[in-house]
């Protein structure tokens, strides 16, 4: 794995200075905080939409990724998708988009992604991933909520990265938004990164990498609107991973990647979740990757295919 000084933070914070320049344009709002904190919203009391969600995934995957949306007829139903490429997507994803940080007080809830993650290294994942930020200025956090964080986050923010409040850019938006929809099925590449690492394949094998997904509905119940943007993934998303090693390896690994390797396959995400009671973390792990998966070793030059779109349940969840 490239570890480098690729900047995570530095090219987040260039991403997010654009999209406050662009604030009309995007649908967002710009204001302070109590600290001096920079806040986007982007989805809740602003209307936000597919852009400010396109723009927050390149931001998340800190600056290392190309990220767009396009219409797709072979989606059928759902042809309006977002495809997702990184030349260094082990960064880009575990370092930096995959929401691992608890960012909660009292009655407050969020999961922190972003570039952040990379200073404050207080997930266990990142004893996996030796890439150090270096001294950053500023940083970025994205939070899956209806409204900014209350001081105490902040706080806790500005003493894991060492930065001082006004130095850190907020953007939150709910997942019953555009904005919140798109920046969550973003994370198809991501999900297979996740899934990977969770079955010990060594993260600095995985060179490059693509995935695509179509875009959800919003939905206004929250429990609805979470299961379409995993539903999306889980039934309809595609990834592509290229991979230094064996073909026995890069076999096995397209084989054990897709969701339907999951007991919890098979049912919308909203059933699954209420059938354990609002437990997230007694639904199966291995649930939460692309529909379909495509591993080629660069090294042998042999792909290997496994997996496949849902439409039927795609039509359950998405409608």
């Amino acid at each position: 794995m490239r570890d480098g000084h690729a900047y995570l933070n530095r090219n987040a914070q260039r991403l997010a200075d654009a999209m406050i320049e662009d604030a009309d344009r995007l649908g967002i709002s710009h204001s302070r905080g109590s600290l001096g904190e920079h806040l986007i919203d982007a989805g809740a009391k602003a209307r936000g939409g597919i852009e400010a969600g396109l723009r927050i995934v390149e931001i998340c995957m800190g600056g290392l990724a190309t990220v767009s949306a396009s219409l797709d007829r072979s989606f059928g139903k759902w042809p309006y998708t977002v495809d997702v490429r990184s030349s260094q997507p082990v960064l880009a994803c575990l370092a930096s988009q995959y929401a691992g940080w608890n960012l909660s007080h009292e009655k407050y809830f969020a999961m922190g992604s972003g570039p952040v993650r990379a200073l404050a290294r207080v997930e266990p994942l990142f004893k996996d991933i030796p890439y150090r930020e270096p001294e950053a200025q500023s940083s970025v956090v994205m939070l899956e909520a209806a409204t900014p964080p209350p001081a105490e986050i902040v706080e806790k923010v500005a003493k894991a990265t060492k930065l001082d409040p006004p130095q850190l850019t907020f953007i939150y938006a709910p997942t019953q938004s555009l904005t919140g929809s798109m920046q969550i099925v973003g994370r198809v590449l991501e999900v297979a990164l996740h899934k990977a690492h969770d079955l010990n394949f060594p993260l600095d094998a995985i060179v490059d990498g693509a995935g695509r997904a179509p875009i959800p509905a919003p939905h206004p119940d929250f429990l609805k609107a979470m299961g379409r943007t995993n539903d999306a993934i889980i039934y309809g998303g595609i990834v592509q991973l290229y991979v230094r090693g064996s073909s026995q390896a890069a076999r096995d690994l397209a084989e054990q990647l897709p969701s339907h390797r999951s007991r919890d396959h098979g049912r919308p995400f909203a059933d699954i979740f209420k059938a354990f009671k609002g437990d997230f973390y007694a639904i199966d792990p291995h649930l939460f990757s692309p529909a379909e998966v495509i591993v080629t070793a660069i090294e042998t030059g042999d792909t290997f295919r496994s997996g496949s779109r849902d439409d039927e349940m795609l039509e359950q969840s998405l409608g």
